[in-house]
Protein backbone atom coordinates (compact mmCIF):
# COMPACT_ATOMS: atom_id res chain seq x y z
CA UNK A 1 0.00 0.00 0.00
CA UNK A 2 1.31 3.45 -1.01
CA UNK A 3 2.80 6.05 1.57
CA UNK A 4 -0.32 8.16 0.22
CA UNK A 5 -3.09 5.86 0.76
CA UNK A 6 -1.59 4.81 4.17
CA UNK A 7 -2.03 8.96 5.09
CA UNK A 8 -5.52 8.72 3.68
CA UNK A 9 -6.81 5.82 5.67
CA UNK A 10 -5.15 7.77 8.71
CA UNK A 11 -6.32 11.17 8.12
CA UNK A 12 -9.95 9.55 8.15
CA UNK A 13 -9.56 6.94 11.14
CA UNK A 14 -9.35 3.86 9.42
CA UNK A 15 -6.75 1.20 10.15
CA UNK A 16 -5.55 -1.52 8.77
CA UNK A 17 -5.90 -4.68 10.94
CA UNK A 18 -4.59 -7.24 8.48
CA UNK A 19 -2.61 -7.88 5.24
CA UNK A 20 -1.97 -10.58 3.61
CA UNK A 21 -1.10 -11.73 0.33
CA UNK A 22 -4.13 -10.86 -1.59
CA UNK A 23 -6.78 -9.50 0.97
CA UNK A 24 -6.52 -6.58 3.72
CA UNK A 25 -8.99 -6.11 6.89
CA UNK A 26 -10.10 -2.59 8.04
CA UNK A 27 -11.72 -1.15 10.74
CA UNK A 28 -13.39 2.04 12.02
CA UNK A 29 -15.16 2.52 15.45
CA UNK A 30 -16.92 -1.26 14.83
CA UNK A 31 -16.99 -1.43 11.25
CA UNK A 32 -14.64 -3.63 8.92
CA UNK A 33 -14.28 -4.45 5.36
CA UNK A 34 -12.03 -6.89 3.46
CA UNK A 35 -10.28 -5.51 0.35
CA UNK A 36 -8.84 -6.89 -2.28
CA UNK A 37 -6.02 -5.29 -3.74
CA UNK A 38 -7.81 -1.78 -3.49
CA UNK A 39 -11.15 -2.97 -3.89
CA UNK A 40 -13.16 -2.97 -1.06
CA UNK A 41 -15.55 -5.71 -0.42
CA UNK A 42 -18.72 -5.31 1.50
CA UNK A 43 -18.62 -3.73 5.03
CA UNK A 44 -20.22 -5.41 7.96
CA UNK A 45 -20.48 -4.29 11.79
CA UNK A 46 -18.74 -6.54 14.55
CA UNK A 47 -21.54 -7.89 16.73
CA UNK A 48 -21.79 -10.17 19.87
CA UNK A 49 -22.52 -13.20 17.07
CA UNK A 50 -19.71 -11.88 14.72
CA UNK A 51 -18.97 -9.81 11.39
CA UNK A 52 -22.93 -8.68 10.75
CA UNK A 53 -23.87 -7.42 6.89
CA UNK A 54 -26.87 -5.09 6.35
CA UNK A 55 -29.25 -6.39 4.59
CA UNK A 56 -32.98 -5.12 3.68
CA UNK A 57 -36.24 -6.89 3.95
CA UNK A 58 -39.49 -4.95 3.41
CA UNK A 59 -37.59 -1.66 3.25
CA UNK A 60 -36.50 -2.04 6.74
CA UNK A 61 -32.45 -2.13 7.61
CA UNK A 62 -31.16 -5.64 9.22
CA UNK A 63 -27.99 -6.66 10.69
CA UNK A 64 -27.73 -10.26 9.30
CA UNK A 65 -24.75 -12.82 11.25
CA UNK A 66 -24.03 -16.67 11.29
CA UNK A 67 -27.64 -17.49 13.27
CA UNK A 68 -29.24 -13.98 13.89
CA UNK A 69 -30.87 -11.28 12.25
CA UNK A 70 -31.81 -7.87 14.20
CA UNK A 71 -33.20 -4.39 13.14
CA UNK A 72 -30.39 -1.85 12.29
CA UNK A 73 -30.66 1.41 13.73
CA UNK A 74 -30.44 4.71 11.66
CA UNK A 75 -26.59 5.33 13.44
CA UNK A 76 -25.68 1.37 12.26
CA UNK A 77 -26.41 2.00 8.72
CA UNK A 78 -25.34 5.48 8.36
CA UNK A 79 -21.81 4.48 10.11
CA UNK A 80 -21.85 1.60 7.68
CA UNK A 81 -22.26 4.20 4.87
CA UNK A 82 -19.78 6.14 5.79
CA UNK A 83 -17.44 3.86 6.39
CA UNK A 84 -18.23 2.29 2.99
CA UNK A 85 -17.97 5.76 0.87
CA UNK A 86 -14.65 6.86 3.26
CA UNK A 87 -12.91 3.62 2.45
CA UNK A 88 -13.55 3.16 -1.16
CA UNK A 89 -12.41 7.00 -1.67
CA UNK A 90 -9.09 6.19 0.20
CA UNK A 91 -8.40 3.30 -2.02
CA UNK A 92 -9.15 4.33 -5.23
CA UNK A 93 -8.67 8.01 -4.99
CA UNK A 94 -5.80 8.94 -8.17
CA UNK A 95 -2.77 8.51 -5.70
Amino acid sequence: MSPKISARLAALGIQLLADGRDYRLFAREGCVAFAHGDSPGSAGLMTDNGLAFLVWRGGQPFLAAKGSEVPAAAEQVDALRRFSEDLKEALTSVQ
